[in-house]
C-alpha cells in the first residue's frame, strides 16, 4: 500500500493521533506523543446548564414563514422578512450563561431567535422547521443536515443534539452510559480542521468553537482582493483553499478527511443563503458580519458579539436544495483541489487513497454535483474504513437510522442505497 513508502516518518508517527490505525504502523514501538500534543481543552467540562428548557418557540399561524412544522415539509415558498414584523417570539435574544452555543454561526443565530431552543439543547423536529422556516432550506437538504448532525454529535434514540459542547446527560435518556455525546464542538465529526474562522482544535489547545476575529479579518480580505468586498463563491473558494493551506503548514495534527468535503457545502451558506433573498442578494459585509457575530474595531480586527439575523432581512425565495449544494460542493473543490490526508511530521503528508469518489486522495478533475450527493449519502451512511483513527465509528443501530431517515431523498438519485 502507498502508505508504507512513508513508514521512514513512523519515529514521529505517535504524536499524530489520526494515523493510529493505519496499517503497517505499530505505535507501541514509536515515540510518546505528549512532547508534541498540547493538552486538550473541554468546553464540555463546563458546559452549561440550564434547568429552563423552553424548546423553540411554538408555530403561529399569524407568521407561518415557510409553514414548517412539527418537523414535516413546508411549502417552500420564500422570500419572506424573518422574523416577521409583529413576530416578538423570534425578536433577536443574546444567549445567558446557561445557553449552549457552538461553532456553526448558522444554528447559533436560529437558537438566539428562538428557532431553536435558547438553552442550545435541540431536537429533529426542531432542527428541521428552524432550517425550513428561517434559512427556506428544501426538507430533504434540512433532513441530511439535521440527520448526520443528530447521529455523529447527539443521540439518535431521542434525536436531541447540543449545538455546542458535551451535554450528553441532556441529550441521552441513558446518560453516558453509552458514550459520550460531544455536541457540534466534537473534533472530526461536524466540526473539523480549516474552519473558516474558527482555530483547529490542536492550535488552540482544544478550542474549535470560538470566534477567531483573525480568521474573520482574512476572509474579507480575501473577498476584498477577489470580488470587490462581496463573499461571493469565488471569495469563499479562495479562502477555502487558503485556510486549508494555513492549517496544514501550522498544525502538525493537520487532518483532512473525506467528512472534510462538507465544509465545502457548508461554505457554501454564506453566499447562497446568508444574503437577502439568498443567491439575488448581496454576500456584503453588513449581511454576513452580522450572521457571524463579527464586529469591526475599527483597526482591522474583529471582536465577538452574539450571532443574529440582520435587520429587515428576508430568506431564499426558492429552497436551497440537495443538488444546489453539492454543485456548489463541486466548484468549490474544484477552484482550488486539495488533497484528502494528513501531516505526519517532518513537513510529510500522507494522503489517503480511496473512499467513494475520492481516489487517491482527490476527488477526480471532472467530479459532478450528482457524483458530490452520492458521496454525502455515503458519508452519511457508512463508517470511513479504519485506516484513519479520527473517523467516528458509528455503531450499525446509528447508521442504519441515518439510512432509513433519508433513503428516501436518495430515492432517484441513482446512488447505491444500503438496505434497512
Amino acid at each position: 500500500m502507498k502508505y508504507l513508502a512513508v513508514l521512514s516518518i513512523a519515529s514521529t508517527a505517535s504524536a499524530f493521533p489520526w494515523m493510529a490505525n493505519l496499517p503497517g504502523i505499530d505505535l507501541s514501538m514509536l515515540e510518546r506523543a505528549d512532547r508534541h500534543l498540547q493538552p486538550e481543552k473541554r468546553q464540555d467540562d463546563a458546559c452549561p446548564f440550564n434547568a429552563d428548557h423552553p424548546g423553540a418557540a411554538p408555530y403561529d399561524p399569524a407568521f407561518p414563514y415557510t409553514g414548517a412544522r412539527d418537523g414535516l415539509p413546508g411549502t417552500g415558498v420564500g422570500g419572506v422578512r424573518v422574523p416577521a414584523e409583529g413576530d416578538t417570539a423570534h425578536q433577536y435574544t443574546p444567549p445567558g450563561p446557561g445557553d449552549i452555543r457552538g461553532p456553526c454561526p448558522g444554528m447559533n443565530t436560529a437558537a438566539n431567535h428562538n428557532f431553536l431552543s435558547h438553552d442550545g439543547i435541540t431536537n429533529l423536529a426542531e432542527l428541521m422547521d428552524a432550517q425550513q422556516n428561517l434559512y427556506n432550506l428544501d426538507y430533504d437538504l434540512a433532513l441530511i443536515i439535521a440527520v448526520r448532525a443528530i447521529a455523529l454529535d447527539g443521540d439518535y434514540p431521542t434525536t436531541k443534539l447540543s449545538i455546542g459542547c458535551d451535554a450528553t446527560e441532556r441529550t441521552s435518556t441513558t446518560g453516558s452510559l453509552l458514550g459520550r455525546e460531544g455536541g457540534l464542538n466534537d473534533h472530526n465529526k461536524f466540526e473539523a480542521d480549516t474552519s473558516l474562522t474558527r482555530d483547529d482544535f490542536f492550535l488552540a489547545n482544544g478550542d474549535n468553537y470560538s470566534f477567531n476575529g483573525t480568521k474573520f479579518a482574512e476572509m474579507y480580505a480575501t473577498a476584498q482582493s477577489t470580488s470587490s468586498g462581496l463573499f461571493d463563491r469565488t471569495a469563499i473558494a479562495q479562502y477555502r483553499s487558503m485556510r486549508y493551506d494555513e492549517s496544514q503548514a501550522q498544525n502538525p495534527n493537520f487532518y483532512f478527511g473525506p467528512k472534510a468535503i462538507l465544509l465545502y457545502a457548508a461554505a457554501s451558506f454564506i453566499y447562497q443563503v446568508f444574503p437577502v433573498f439568498g443567491p439575488e442578494g448581496t454576500p456584503d459585509i453588513n449581511t454576513i458580519s452580522t450572521f457571524f457575530g463579527a464586529v469591526d474595531n475599527g483597526d482591522g480586527t474583529y471582536s465577538h458579539v452574539p450571532e443574529r439575523i440582520p435587520e429587515n432581512w428576508s430568506n431564499r425565495r426558492t429552497p436551497y436544495t440537495v443538488a444546489e449544494i453539492a454543485n456548489e460542493t463541486a466548484y468549490q473543490y474544484s477552484y482550488s483541489p486539495k488533497a484528502f490526508g494528513g501531516n505526519a511530521g517532518n513537513g510529510s503528508f500522507l494522503a489517503l487513497e480511496s473512499f467513494g469518489s475520492i481516489q487517491n486522495g482527490q476527488l477526480p478533475n471532472a467530479t459532478t454535483g450528482a457524483e458530490i450527493e452520492c458521496l454525502i449519502y455515503q458519508l452519511s451512511t457508512e463508517n470511513v474504513p479504519g485506516q484513519v483513527a479520527n473517523e467516528p465509528e458509528l455503531p450499525l443501530a446509528a447508521l442504519s437510522w441515518v439510512a432509513s431517515q433519508i433513503n428516501p431523498v436518495f430515492a432517484n438519485s441513482g446512488c447505491p442505497l444500503v438496505i434497512t
